[in-house]
């Protein structure tokens, strides 16, 4: 059975449906002055054009789509890292770094 509120992902027709629409979105005038800053949205830090990756703040996997707002520029480290999870779980995952690394 299908969740209501489309939280049990897409089948893979669909995520390859979005992941062609986000190759066309990167060819755009729109991502290019999205990654202008040349900064990643996670961590901050200036990144080379060429180094910047293309993240969806909801990954196709958990429903999400390859729309404007939720289409952010992300270094290739933090993209690996985040993998699939939801902006919250990210937020959780890096303060419990924070915390590991202050300890």
């Amino acid at each position: 059975m299908k969740d209501f509120f489309g939280f049990d992902g897409m089948d893979e027709a669909q995520i390859r449906t979005e992941r062609a629409k986000a190759r066309e979105m990167r060819k755009s005038r729109w991502w290019q002055q999205k990654t202008a800053s040349g900064k990643c949205y996670y961590c901050g830090q200036a990144v080379p054009f060429k180094e910047l990756t293309m993240d969806h703040l909801v990954p196709l996997t958990r429903g999400g789509r390859s729309t404007r707002d939720n289409l952010v520029p992300s270094c290739k480290i933090c993209n690996n890292e985040k993998k699939n999870m939801l902006p919250l779980e990210w937020e959780e995952y890096m303060e419990m770094l924070n915390l590991q690394k202050s300890s």
